[in-house]
């Protein structure tokens, strides 16, 4: 495998005036003008700065993963996901993993491993999310869930996991990226 650096060539675009236009709990939304020297050409941009994200596999010592379902406000509907979440302020995205996958199932792993980090979404997102497995995962206590935090936890063989991945059931794009890198690293 290379370890040899893609070498962009488009021109970017400068940033020449930036604007906080909301901010709420989780992230701020600006208004960004920018230009292309190239063609004289200016516009505006949204894009939402948020705090960096983490998700982390859980895999027990039978070869399963631990899972999260809860209702997703955006679309509307749950969803099966990986436990995750955003790195608070002075915290690690490694601390963040640790703390997120206690407070949310209960269970805890002593065999990390530091997957990358995708980019959450670059057209209008400013954060990463870093992506994490651990082994060896057990239950050591019950849930430490936030005020509005509704989670069930599900624990499935890996392998059925990923067929609900392929198969569209888990649909969450940060959770296809952990996934690929996941296999990308296994392998």
């Amino acid at each position: 495998m290379s370890n040899r650096e893609f070498e962009f060539s488009i021109e970017p675009w400068i940033t020449t005036n930036e604007e906080l236009k909301y901010t709420t709990n989780i992230f701020k939304l600006l208004s960004r003008n920018m230009k292309l020297k190239s063609e004289d050409k200016e516009a505006e941009f949204s894009i939402i700065d948020a705090p960096e994200w983490m998700n982390v596999i859980p895999l027990t010592p039978e070869n399963e993963v631990v899972l999260v379902e809860q209702y997703r406000y955006g679309i509307e509907k749950p969803t099966l996901e990986l436990p995750g979440g955003m790195v608070d302020p002075g915290e690690t995205h490694d601390q963040t993993a640790r703390r997120e996958l206690l407070e949310e199932t209960g269970f805890t792993g002593d065999d990390w491993h530091y997957l990358g980090k995708v980019s959450s979404n670059p057209a209008f997102l400013t954060n990463f999310t870093h992506l994490h497995v651990v082994k060896n995962c057990h239950k050591v206590q019950e849930q430490e869930l936030d005020g509005n935090e509704r989670i069930n936890v599900h624990v499935l063989p890996l392998d059925e996991f990923l067929e609900m991945v392929h198969n569209g059931a888990v649909h969450h794009s940060l959770v296809v990226a952990a996934v690929a890198k996941f296999l990308l690293w296994r392998t």
